[in-house]
């Protein structure tokens, strides 16, 4: 299967007008090699695929890839870069431009033998990531079963009184008992904290007849899971209860309309209007999901600016939100697998 990754993307060098490809970024490595990279280069030529790395990782990186040789480079990453450009006669080499600094490119050019230029193929890993085979999906599901533990963990030990940072650190201690992380910083918002889309963890006390909005994610090696949940302790308040209704009822409508061939921005309208109608629309001022997969943050971005479609096999999140500034905020967020003729709601039976 991860060989089968690399293949495919040089059976399109000839359409991107490339020779070999540089890639940087830890997580497109990953993808393609089934190996957690950190600060190491993957170096794809006509014939050969080449991992770049320092003394560090050399041994762990031997004995984890398959099929890749490694390089392990003393003086310089672009010494050695350049030692298999030359190696593999290659004057094009595909590189994103948006996982290098202004310095490392200006390091590479500098470096450059003279002939060989760099073409930018932004997204080229990306766009294969965006599509999960059936072992990405079953790596994010053993991520949503230990999430849907701590789903429960949480329900029996979120009590008026405790402070979220206590709560934070109650789930911190019982999720690495599973074995398992965190996919990002966990958001436990009570009261009027909830209104901060990406409200910071507090000493603040959750108390009664408030909301709390929990969203975390779990990482089961390297897979992610994303979900927001809202605890109620004691009342509901009126208005509270209504938002919270009518943000349910916006994330099943535009759960509905999931398919493949879909328009992503008709996803996102479809929830954005109902708010809308509902006098909340104002409310909401972010996008309604992304992509998940082995990062957090993936295409495709689910917004009404997005003129793509949404393809069998992405896994993406639906999460409507209304924050009322300085009062409460109602997110829900779930995970959903594209099918062919509808959707599956991976997150179904977390509540």
């Amino acid at each position: 299967m991860i060989m089968t990754r690399i293949k495919k993307l040089r059976s399109l060098f000839k359409h991107k007008k490339i020779d070999a490809l540089l890639v940087l970024r830890d997580a497109n490595i990953r993808y393609l090699t089934g190996f957690p990279a950190s600060e190491s280069w993957l170096f794809i030529g006509p014939r050969r695929t080449s991992f770049i790395t320092d003394f560090r990782y050399v041994l762990e990186a031997k004995k984890g890839l398959k099929g890749v040789g490694v390089k392990q480079y003393t003086k310089s990453i672009y010494e050695t870069l350049f030692d298999l450009v030359a190696m593999e006669d290659v004057r094009r080499i595909g590189i994103d431009e948006r996982h290098l600094t202004l310095a490392q490119y200006r390091t590479l050019r500098r470096h450059a033998p003279q002939g060989v230029s760099f073409i930018k193929t932004n997204d080229f890993v990306e766009d294969f990531r965006e599509i999960k085979d059936a072992d990405e999906v079953e790596r994010i599901r053993n991520s949503l079963r230990i999430h849907k533990q701590a789903h429960q963990y949480l329900k029996r030990i979120v009590k008026p009184g405790i402070t979220e940072r206590a709560l934070l650190l109650k789930l911190e201690a019982f999720v690495k008992s599973r074995g398992a992380g965190f996919s990002f910083d966990t958001i436990i918002a009570s009261g009027v904290n909830s209104c901060y889309p990406h409200a910071v963890v507090t000493g603040r006390k959750i108390r009664k007849d408030e909301p709390l909005l929990i969203d975390m994610g779990i990482d089961v090696e390297g897979y992610k899971s994303d979900l927001t949940r809202m605890f109620f302790l004691g009342r509901i308040p009126e208005l509270v209860g209504r938002v919270k209704d009518c943000v349910a009822t916006a994330q099943r409508k535009a759960i509905e309309k999931v398919r493949d061939g879909a328009l992503i921005a008709s996803i996102d309208y479809e929830a954005r209007n109902y708010l809308d109608q509902q006098g909340f629309g104002k409310y909401f001022g972010h996008a309604l999901g992304h992509g998940v997969g082995l990062e957090i943050h993936e295409n495709p971005r689910i917004s009404q600016k997005n003129s793509s479609c949404l393809r069998e096999g992405m896994v993406i999140t639906i999460e409507p939100a209304v924050y009322f500034p300085e009062k409460f905020g109602v997110r829900i967020e779930d995970m959903v697998l594209v099918t062919k003729e509808g959707c599956e709601v991976l997150s179904d039976n977390i509540y």
